[in-house]
């Protein structure tokens, strides 16, 4: 990232500090009014350029320099205010202006001020991942309340800046190691999503990952199966889909990484339809090979009919949304501890294909949003430590090596965590990086 430097900075902050301040400056500069126009209207111009010209340079990405850029509007306007109130005590107690002019001047540095704020706020808004709505609105309701407006737009820059500096060490890091091509995997990467969600091209289900597996020479494809279906279903699309990539690409087989049932489908695909003699690795996100345990407790509470209804719903809603013939209860039912277990005993390793398994955990129900926080009290009563729908136990294969996810202080990372539901930056673990070391261990594997 190219910075501004300390010219930079305080060029304009004096410029911003200077147009604030004209109609005082005027009062007291004894020139010809030629002047006074020429003046004013180069500083004009200098505090316009400096409110929309971006001058970083962040490793080619435009996105992270309009954030960049939004940071360095509040941070100035901060900093300028804080002049300003040294100057409004100079300008009341050394110098003879009548109130009039003092109160125009406060009123042009306050228009122009808050200008410089909103301009800053609406970069952060456009450009920033980690500032949540939530936190607009209530910037857009409650700007004119006194210092809730000051810990709001506090909050807001200390986020954006978190994200900044973040972003920006990834970036640099990328183009450091572009040489590299650290996930650059003797075969294509597949990965295949779990229960109720598709692959769309416009919200991506894996977040933010797979433009990082990329951008380090990863070969990316997706599952495609349908968002709910019985796991033999899924399978049989799926082995469909394999061969697909392999046909494309020329590959002599591809390694999966899968998450949720995903997994469940992926060896089924592997057993019953022919799938094995193409698949190099499987990596298995979160899954649950012997089932969930909160889903035999909803199946057991749930009435019948109410069930049916959800079903019809979700059915009638991702029929619209591209699948075939989505099963909404087929899907589920199949994650019961029984039928999963079932599976399991019914589908051993194969020989010839590298498993691994991964697995993370929650801290507590505050770790993440609805259903996650229900699953993990659900989950939590039967089964112990989970992510919010799958139980640590549930997720281990005995024949396969088994990894969890690095420990977080406070929160843990949940189940959406590990796909980048929620594009948010975790502290203590970065979900991006950690795909871009399992895929570049692939890689070092011969895989």
């Amino acid at each position: 990232m190219k910075k501004n430097s300390l010219g930079f900075r305080l060029l304009r902050l004096v410029t911003f500090w200077v147009t604030g301040n004209l109609t005082a400056i005027f009062a007291i500069w004894h020139a010809a009014v030629g002047w006074k126009i020429l003046v004013g209207i180069l500083c004009g111009i200098l505090f316009l350029f400096f409110q929309f010209a971006h001058v970083h340079t962040i490793a080619g990405e435009k996105k992270l320099a309009s954030l960049a850029h939004g940071c360095d509007l509040l941070r100035t306007s901060t900093v300028w205010f804080c002049l300003e109130l040294l100057t409004a005590g100079a300008l009341f107690r050394g110098v003879k202006l009548f109130w009039v002019i003092l109160l125009i001047d406060l009123g042009v540095f306050s228009l122009l001020c808050w200008f410089t704020v909103f301009q800053g706020l609406l970069h952060i808004a456009l450009h920033s991942t980690q500032v949540k709505l939530p936190w607009h609105v209530a910037l857009f309701f409650l700007w004119w309340v006194p210092l809730l407006n000051l810990f709001l737009v506090g909050h807001v820059y200390r986020t954006a800046k978190r994200e900044l500096q973040l972003e920006c060490a990834k970036a640099e890091c990328n183009v450091m190691r572009k040489e590299s091509e650290i996930c650059k995997t003797r075969y294509p990467i597949l990965l295949v999503h779990g229960i109720f969600f598709r692959d769309w091209q416009f919200f991506n289900y894996w977040g933010r990952i797979p433009v990082e597996l990329i951008r380090n020479g990863a070969t990316i494809f997706y599952g495609k199966q349908q968002s709910a279906q019985s796991i033999s279903v899924s399978a049989k699309e799926l082995a469909a889909q394999i061969q697909s990539v392999i046909a494309e690409t020329g590959a002599e087989k591809v390694n999966v990484i899968a998450h949720s049932k995903g997994g469940l489908d992926c060896r089924c695909a592997m057993q019953e339809y022919g799938a094995a003699k193409y698949v190099a690795s499987l990596t298995t996100i979160n899954t649950p090979h012997h089932g969930c345990a909160f889903v035999d407790d909803l199946l057991q509470k749930v009435p019948a009919g109410v069930a049916r209804w959800i079903a019809a719903k979700y059915n009638r809603l991702f029929t619209k949304l591209g699948d075939q013939n989505p099963d909404f209860l087929a899907g589920v039912r199949e994650l019961t501890a029984e039928n999963c277990q079932k599976f399991h005993t019914e589908h051993p390793p194969i020989s010839g294909v590298y498993y691994q398994a991964v697995m993370s955990r929650m801290h507590s129900a505050f770790s993440a949003p609805f259903p996650l926080w229900l699953g993990y009290f659900l989950n939590r009563r039967k089964a112990g430590e989970n992510d919010g729908l799958v139980p640590v136990v549930s997720a281990k294969l005995e024949w396969a090596p088994f990894l969890m996810v690095p420990e977080t202080k406070r929160r843990g990372v949940s189940h959406g965590d590990m796909i980048d539901l929620n594009r948010e930056n975790i502290p203590d673990f970065d979900v991006r990086e950690w795909y871009s070391q399992l895929v570049q261990k692939l890689k070092q594997n011969g895989f």
